[in-house]
């Protein structure tokens, strides 16, 4: 059976201004003890306060993320790849996610074998040590070259590399999570559970088009498409999580990519209510 747990950029600000310890206590409080570590900095200070929260609180520190390349704020496997792998033997991890492929990786086919034969050398040595590495995808990998998705063409180019379903970005992407699931499950332990919302046209965007502002009513038209709790939106969860089970995901991370006014934990809190009301409550 599956956990449900939380993805950690959730809590980026939360734990910059409090402190790292303090953000996954409320975590706990809420219900939630799994965790994935995502943009959050693994300094020491930060690592110790995962350990005491796994020792404190019976936290599962359950995926940590770097980047393929040097990026501000992030480890990353082209440069601190020794770090990393002392980081999840501290914690005791065996998953590692990649956020994204480095954009520019993503504009040919060329470049994609590239990015492919780099990150699937990485993967099998970070086997080697005891690490399992994924891919989180977005919608950019659904566009296409020479008639295949980018994720379809990672997936089968690099085939030491797992994949982490984000269902939002399926969503957004024009594929359907239940069938992405099956048709990646092979390799998928990691999933992302974020709905897909799509929010009612504010009166001051009606206002702008009758005014003929066109652009200010363009981009309240783009805005519509939002990031959700889970249950808030229109992701049929239910079957989601079931083809999840039936995959043999070991995490399902709650995600919300903006809050939209709401505090980080109310969001929480909704999302695991209505996964309990959909009747998921022993997956915490």
């Amino acid at each position: 059976m599956p956990t449900i747990g939380v993805q950690a950029m959730m809590l980026r600000d939360h734990a910059k201004e409090h402190g790292v310890g303090e953000s996954l206590r409320r975590v706990a409080e809420l219900g939630y003890r799994a965790v994935e570590m995502s943009q959050i900095p693994m300094t020491p200070t930060n690592v110790e306060a995962m350990e005491r929260a796994q020792q404190d609180l019976g936290i599962d520190i359950a995926s940590l993320s770097a980047s393929y390349l040097p990026q501000r704020g992030s480890d990353s496997l082209s440069e601190d790849l020794d770090k990393i792998s002392a980081d999840c033997e501290r914690l005791g991890v065996r998953y590692l996610r990649i956020g994204m492929a480095p954009l520019q990786y993503l504009t040919s086919i060329s470049d994609v074998a590239d990015f492919c034969a780099g990150v699937d050398k990485v993967a099998m040595e970070l086997a080697q040590r005891g690490v399992r590495l994924y891919y989180h995808n977005h919608h950019v990998e659904y566009g296409r070259l020479e008639g295949r998705t980018l994720l379809d063409i990672i997936y089968d180019s690099a085939p030491n590399l797992g994949l982490e379903v984000d269902v939002h970005w399926v969503q957004r992407g024009g594929d359907d999570p239940v069938r992405a699931l099956h048709r990646y499950g092979e390799r998928t332990e990691l999933v992302h559970l974020k709905d897909y919302r799509i929010a009612i046209m504010p009166p001051e965007a009606i206002e702008a088009r009758e005014a003929g502002d066109f652009a200010a009513f363009g981009e309240a038209w783009r805005d519509l498409v939002q990031f959700a709790e889970v249950g808030e939106g229109t992701l049929d969860f239910p079957s989601i999580i079931t083809a999840s089970a039936e995959i043999g995901a070991e995490y399902l991370f709650v995600e919300q990519d903006q809050f939209y006014g709401r505090d980080v934990f109310e969001c929480l809190r909704i999302s695991r209510d209505n996964l309990i009301a959909m009747g998921f409550g022993e997956m915490f």
